[in-house]
C-alpha cells in the first residue's frame, strides 16, 4: 500500500480525479442540454404560438434565467458541502420542468397548442434550465480534484466534453421530431436527463478534502491529510465566505466580463439561435438547421480540450487576447455573410475563437482568485451567463426591426464585443496577478 493510499483507506475514502472528472463531465453534459430547451424547435414553438421574434427570444432564452440565478449561489455552495448535493438538487429541478412541458405537449399539442401556454411554457423552460448551473458547480468541484499544474487540462476536458450536450440536442431533436413528433422527442429528453442523474446519484463523488469533512473531520486536518493524497486547491471558508471573498477581487470581474461576452452572450446565446438562424434566414429544414447548430456546439466545444492544455503552456491571458481577436474576424464575416457558405465559415471562426478563450479563462480563475474557486466560479459562471438574456432578445430585435437581413446584422455587436474582450485579455499580461501589482489587492463592489 502507497503513502497515498494510506490516509484513503484509514479514512475510508473513495474516488479518484479521474472518477471526478468523468462523473462531474456527465452531469453537466446531461445539465447543459436544457440551454437550447426551446431552441431546437424554434421555428416550432414561433409557428404554434404565433409570437413575435422578440417573444420567441424571450422564450428561447427562459432556461437561462434559472441558470444565471442558480449558477452563483450553487457554485459558492461547493466550497461548504462538496458538488454531489447542489448537482442532484439541479437535477431535480431541471427534471420538474422538462416532465411539465412534456405533460403539456401530452395534453394540449396539436389542437389546442396556442399562445394561452406561453406563461406555462415560460415557467417549464425556467425550471429546466436549472441543469445549466451543474457549470458553476462542476468547474468547482472538478477544480478541487486536481493539482494546480493540471487545471488547465481539467476544465477544458470537462467543459469541453460537457458543453457537446446541447450540440447533440440541436442534432437530435429536430431529427426525433420528424420520426416522432413533438411530444415523443422531448419524452425521450426526459429519459436522458433522468439516466444520468441516476447514473451520477450512484457515482459521483466529491474531492477527499469534502469526504473527511462529511465524516466529521476538523477542516484544517481535513486539508492536511487530503493535502497528503494530493489535493493541492482548497477552499477559504463556506458558501457566504466564499462569494464575499472572490466577490472583493478586482480579478474576478474582470473574469465576468469577459466570460459574459465569449460564453453567455456569446456561445450560449448561439447555441440556442443557430437553428432558428439557419431554418428562417437561409431556408434550411429543420433538422438540417439543428444538424449545423450542433456542429457549432460539438466543435465549439470539445476545441475547449485542447484548449485548456494550450493555456496550461502558453498562459490563459496570451490564449485569451488570441481567442477574441478570431472571435473579431469570425462575427465580422457572419456580418456580412447572406449566404450559407460565408455564413458557415463566420460560425465555425467563432466557434473556434468562443471554444478556446473559454478553456483559457477558467484556466485563470485558481490563479487569480486561488482562494476562493467555488465563489468565482459562481459569479462567472452566473453573471456571465446572463448574457444570453440579453443578446438573444435583441437578435430578436434585430429582425424585427430591419427584416430577415436582421439575422446577419445581429453578428455586428459580437464584433464590437470581442475587440474590446481582446484589449482587456491582452492588458492582463501586464496588470495581472503575476506582475509587480499585489496579487491580493482587493477592491469593494
Amino acid at each position: 500500500m502507497g503513502d497515498n493510499d494510506r490516509p484513503r483507506a484509514a479514512y475510508d475514502l473513495s474516488g479518484s480525479p479521474r472518477q471526478g472528472l468523468v462523473m462531474a463531465t456527465f452531469a453537466f453534459f446531461a445539465g447543459l442540454t436544457t440551454i437550447v430547451f426551446y431552441g431546437v424547435a424554434g421555428p416550432t414553438f414561433r409557428e404554434t404560438l404565433g409570437i413575435s421574434g422578440a417573444l420567441l427570444g424571450l422564450l428561447l432564452s427562459s432556461p437561462h434565467i434559472s441558470k444565471v440565478l442558480l449558477r452563483v449561489p450553487f457554485g459558492a455552495w461547493v466550497d461548504e458541502v462538496g458538488g454531489k448535493k447542489p448537482l442532484l438538487i439541479l437535477f431535480a429541478l431541471t427534471l420538474v420542468g422538462i416532465a411539465g412541458l412534456v405533460g403539456t405537449l401530452v395534453v394540449y399539442y396539436p389542437e389546442n397548442f396556442g399562445a394561452h401556454l406561453y406563461i406555462p411554457l415560460l415557467v417549464f423552460g425556467i425550471l429546466a434550465g436549472s441543469g445549466g448551473a451543474t457549470f458553476s458547480v462542476g468547474i468547482a468541484q472538478t477544480s478541487y480534484w486536481f493539482p494546480e499544474d493540471k487545471q488547465g487540462f481539467a476544465m477544458g476536458a470537462f467543459a469541453g466534453a460537457g458543453n457537446i450536450g446541447p450540440g447533440v440536442m440541436n442534432f437530435a431533436i429536430p431529427v426525433l421530431i420528424g420520426i416522432w413528433g413533438l411530444t415523443l422527442a422531448y419524452s425521450v429528453w426526459l429519459a436522458l436527463v433522468a439516466a444520468i442523474a441516476a447514473l451520477y446519484a450512484v457515482f459521483g463523488v466529491n474531492p477527499y478534502y469534502f469526504q473527511l469533512v462529511q465524516k466529521g473531520v476538523e477542516k484544517e486536518e481535513a486539508k492536511r491529510i487530503a493535502a497528503e493524497i494530493g489535493q493541492e486547491v482548497f477552499p477559504s471558508g463556506g458558501t457566504k465566505e466564499s462569494l464575499k471573498e472572490s466577490s472583493l477581487n478586482r480579478w474576478t470581474w474582470v473574469l465576468v466580463f469577459l466570460y459574459t461576452v465569449s460564453y453567455g452572450g456569446g456561445f450560449t446565446a448561439l447555441s440556442t439561435w443557430y437553428p432558428t438562424y439557419w431554418n428562417l434566414f437561409h431556408g434550411l429544414s429543420l433538422s438540417m438547421a439543428g444538424l449545423l447548430a450542433g456542429i457549432f456546439v460539438v466543435y465549439g466545444s470539445l476545441i475547449r480540450i485542447p484548449g485548456g492544455s494550450i493555456s496550461d503552456r502558453f498562459g490563459g491571458e496570451n490564449v485569451a487576447a488570441v481567442s477574441f481577436t478570431v472571435m473579431v474576424v469570425g462575427a465580422a464575416i457572419a456580418t456580412v455573410s447572406q449566404t450559407i457558405v460565408p455564413a458557415l465559415v463566420g460560425m465555425m471562426v467563432l466557434g473556434t475563437g468562443m471554444g478556446v478563450v473559454n478553456a483559457a479563462i477558467f484556466e485563470l480563475v485558481p490563479k487569480y482568485v486561488p482562494d476562493a474557486v467555488g465563489g468565482a466560479s459562481g459569479w462567472i459562471g452566473g453573471i456571465g451567463g446572463a448574457g444570453t438574456l440579453i443578446v438573444l432578445p435583441f437578435l430578436g430585435v434585430f429582425v424585427d426591426v430591419f427584416g430577415e437581413v436582421g439575422y446577419a446584422w445581429g453578428f455586428s455587436m459580437f464584433v464590437a464585443l470581442s475587440a474590446i474582450c481582446a484589449t482587456i485579455s491582452f492588458a492582463l499580461k501586464y496588470v495581472g496577478p503575476d506582475t509587480d501589482v499585489d496579487p491580493d489587492e482587493t477592491v469593494a463592489h
